[in-house]
Order: C-alpha cells, then structure tokens, then sequence
C-alpha cells in the first residue's frame, strides 16, 4: 500500500505558492538540492509530473494543479484544528475571531460582539484589515467571520457562506460652513473638495457612476478606506464625505458636520462572511444564522 508522504507535499506546496524553489527554499529554509530531491521523490510517488518549465519558471501541470487543490484542503483542515483546539471551541468558553473591514461603520462590529456574548460565554476579538487580507485568514481558519461592506467576490463566495445584515442609504456630509450646498444638490457638489473611499471599496464606484450619471465634477482631494480618518479629515474642513447616516450619526448630533443630501441609488450594504469548515464554530453558526443589524435607538 503506498503513503503520501507530507513533508513532501508541504514542500510541493510552498514551491507552487512562492513560485519557485528558491524562494520556497528561502521560506522552508532547506537547500535548494534537497528541495528538488523531494519534488522528484513525491512526482515518482504519485506518478505524475507537477510541473513543468517554461521560460526558466515552474508552471503547474493540470496533475499539479489538482495535487495543489487537494494540498490546500488537507493543510486547511491541519490548520483548523489546531485553531480549535488552541482556542477552546471545545471548550466552555468559546473564542470568536471577527474580522472587520477598516470601512465598516464601528457599529456593526459593535453589535456582533454584543450578539454573541448573549449567545454564549466566549472571548470575542474584532480585528481590522484590508479585504485581500481578512478572507485570507479567514480561509486559513484564522477567522471564524469577516464584516465586510460590500458583495465578496464570486470566488470567495464558491467558497464561503454569506450573509447580508444590514443596508443604508448614502448621503454626503460635511462641516457646517458647507451649509449652504444644500441649495442645489446634488448640482452644488460640482467642483468641491472630496474624502473618497479607495478604489477597493464598492462604494468608490457607485460614487463615481453617481457623479458620471449627474454629470459632476468633483475635486478628489483625499481618498482613504478608513472611515474614522475620513470622518477626522472632514471635521477639520478638508473636504466632504459620502457615508450612511450610521457613521456619522454621533458627528451630525454634536453639529461638527451637516448632512447635505441623500444619493439616490446610491447604498452602503454590510455583509457576514464565514468559510466553510468540518468541525462548526457554534458561536459563528449562530450568527450567521440569526443576526441582523438594527439602528440605535
């Protein structure tokens, strides 16, 4: 009976992810010799090349890409285990790691966390990040959710349940001496200074598809994904912000920034992420299953 050799296919799949056995060499620290001495051993073993060269680069078989898949699942599912256990989902008190995209109105992070301590005991941990690097360890099982404020990505949803909680209308705010653009709008926004979100943001570009379609043009003045900054950055008079009331609701109420008006058709929805897994997260099962944002009274 033959047996798959994992230290082989550790070293297999280093090689195909850094993009070559140098740089895997590198990050395994082994030598390069020994490296493709392995590679040859598991290609002999399974009886099929896993990749071949072209242009001085190794590039994947269709063998190699399917050895890839299933190496990504099999030290997937390694690396889920050992976040099980290490952070007591076994246990009574259970640890939830959330994921929060640094545009996300602070609010909803808020009312997850307070969801799922009435749910059960558990240790909550909200940590921000930029997308590319929340579904990466949320796929790593690092993460048991991500919150994010857009539609995740087709492939990410193959892989991942999603869930939307919550939708707001977009309106444009600013400190109080813009007041008068009021008269006008969405007309008097031509020509003015703009916080704008980064081109990662789906907000971004409903916002230029809304000024393009109004036949506006604005001053880009700043752009930056985080909302506290944009928020600071407007209070201070730089430029005016397009953000859902719930951001800035607190900012409105204290009069150190006004509303303006509303974007028609223009909406901020917030969105659950989790990935799929063996051995269910009870507290994230939940959530997923239950939660829904709700305003503030």
């Amino acid at each position: 009976m033959a047996w798959l050799n994992f230290h082989h296919l550790l070293y297999f799949r280093t090689i195909a992810n850094e993009g070559g056995v140098s740089k895997a060499a590198a990050k395994l620290h082994v030598a390069q010799s020994a490296l493709s001495t392995q590679l040859r051993q598991l290609e002999e073993s399974v009886g099929k090349q896993l990749f071949e060269r072209r242009n001085r680069t190794l590039v994947l078989t269709e063998a190699g890409r399917v050895t890839l898949d299933y190496a990504n699942q099999i030290f997937g599912l390694g690396d889920e285990l050992l976040t099980v256990l290490k952070s007591g989902a076994l246990l009574d008190k259970v640890r939830l790691v959330v994921g929060v995209l640094d545009s996300v109105p602070k609010v909803c992070a808020m009312q997850i966390a307070q969801e799922a301590l009435r749910a059960a005991p558990c240790q909550v941990s909200l940590l921000e990040g930029k997308a590319d690097e929340l579904f990466r360890d949320l796929f790593a099982h690092q993460m048991d959710l991500v919150l994010t404020n857009h539609t995740p990505p087709f492939t990410i949803q193959q892989k991942a349940f999603t869930k939307p909680i919550a939708r707001f209308e977009v309106a444009v705010y600013g400190p109080p001496s813009f007041r008068p653009l009021r008269r006008g709008f969405p007309k008097s926004l031509e020509g003015q200074p703009f916080i704008l979100p980064t081109f990662d943001s789906k907000l971004r570009h409903d916002l230029i598809h809304f000024f393009q379609k109004n036949q506006i043009v604005i001053e880009n003045r700043i752009e930056t994904q985080d909302t506290a900054v944009m928020k600071l950055l407007s209070v201070q008079g730089t430029g005016l912000v397009a953000l859902p009331e719930i951001a800035v609701a607190e900012l409105v109420s204290d009069r150190r920034l006004v509303k303006l008006g509303v974007l028609d058709d223009v909406v901020e929805e917030i969105w659950l992420v989790a990935s799929a897994r063996r051995i269910e997260h009870p507290i994230a099962a939940h959530l997923m299953k239950s939660f829904r944002f709700s305003l503030p009274e």
